[in-house]
């Protein structure tokens, strides 16, 4: 395995001290970009992911266009929902639609835990692919859905913002609730060794939705899978969880031996360290739509947010995926500001 050229974000992770902090963005590849569009306008959505060449490009374009310090693969978290038998369409800006969900014990009969190789192995070639291109550039961070974030889709059937049907589900129905969540898990693991074995450097557990419950719900519904990842790939990987809108738990979910923690912009850096401790690093947390902002007011409240985290433990990025109305420059004056500030 050869060195990387730039590895600050391994050596954050790992606790050491660096020369500055490091940043990525999340949702970085993609849809703000125009280079991005030009693609989208030739191939769908499930094609640019499964087609290696395309994911790779992709997944690369933010490092020679914005000048991040890690590439996060260009995938989606719904793979895995397909990977267990379940169709999953996705109309361009209208979101995920998966036409027949899961809603009794007869449906959890047309889904299984299945071999990832033969479902996923295109996400494996990308990696490889896109590991080869960066030629040791910057680390590539895979990941996952939190296995309550896939189940709000495979029982909603479709996006939402408050996943109403998908938590009736688990209070109607617990058993069946945790059973699907416990085939989402052993999927996810698997998906995620592999990842790691085709060459990522870290992988991230994006659980969108883990918000929407309470504290004691999010213990039993959601935190309870994500343990189960950590404590399987910890040792092999350093591992992130963002769980938006989930502080209440920050606590909880640094006690799970992750490496890091993403928080979204609705917590102040000095709230979220107080519940995590100071043995974990924290990731984020800029609200992505202030990055409409004038060039101006970003590089002041970037210099804002990264006073409030202060010296080391941290990685500068975005609360939430990037809006695709973004202007290039204003992403890129985000990455700038954080590589040119000085901790002193």
């Amino acid at each position: 395995m050869s060195a990387l050229k730039n590895d600050l974000l391994l050596r954050t992770l790992r606790g050491e001290t660096t020369e500055r902090v490091p940043v990525w963005m999340m949702r970085q590849a993609g849809r703000y970009l125009p280079q991005y569009m030009q693609l989208r306008e030739k191939y769908g959505f499930f094609e640019r992911v499964q087609t290696p060449e395309l994911a790779a490009a992709i997944t690369i374009q933010p490092i020679d266009i914005i000048g991040v310090d890690a590439a996060i693969l260009f995938s989606d978290i719904l793979v895995v929902p397909q990977a267990m038998g379940l169709e999953v369409q996705l109309i361009e800006s209208k979101g995920p639609i998966l036409p027949e969900p899961i809603k009794t014990k007869n449906d959890l009969k047309r889904i299984r835990v299945p071999d990832v190789h033969e479902t996923l192995q295109y996400v494996f070639d990308a990696i490889k692919l896109t590991k080869q291109e960066l030629n040791d550039r910057v680390p590539l961070i895979g990941f996952a859905g939190a296995p309550w974030t896939i189940l709000c889709y495979m029982v909603q059937g479709k996006g939402s913002k408050t996943f109403d049907e998908a938590k009736a589900f688990c209070y109607t129905q617990p058993e069946l609730a945790h059973q699907l969540l416990q085939m989402i898990t052993d999927t996810t693991i698997a998906y995620l060794k592999a990842q790691v074995k085709a060459g990522v450097d870290t992988v991230q557990i994006f659980d969108s939705w883990g918000g929407l419950l309470s504290k004691d719900d999010f213990e039993n519904i959601s935190l309870k899978y994500i343990r189960q990842i950590v404590d399987a790939l910890k040792d092999e990987t350093l591992v992130i969880i963002f769980a938006k809108g989930a502080w209440h738990s920050l606590e909880s979910m640094a006690a799970t031996g992750a490496h890091g923690l993403g928080i979204d912009w609705c917590i102040e850096p000095e709230v979220a360290r107080k519940f995590a401790g100071n043995n974990i690093i924290l990731q984020g947390n800029f609200d992505p739509a202030k990055l409409l902002s004038p060039i101006p007011v970003i590089e002041k409240e970037v210099k804002h947010m990264l006073k409030g985290f202060g010296k080391g433990n941290y990685i500068a990025n975005l609360g939430h995926g990037i809006l695709p109305n973004v202007p290039v420059d204003h992403a890129k004056a985000f990455v700038d500001t954080v590589r040119n500030y000085n901790l002193g």
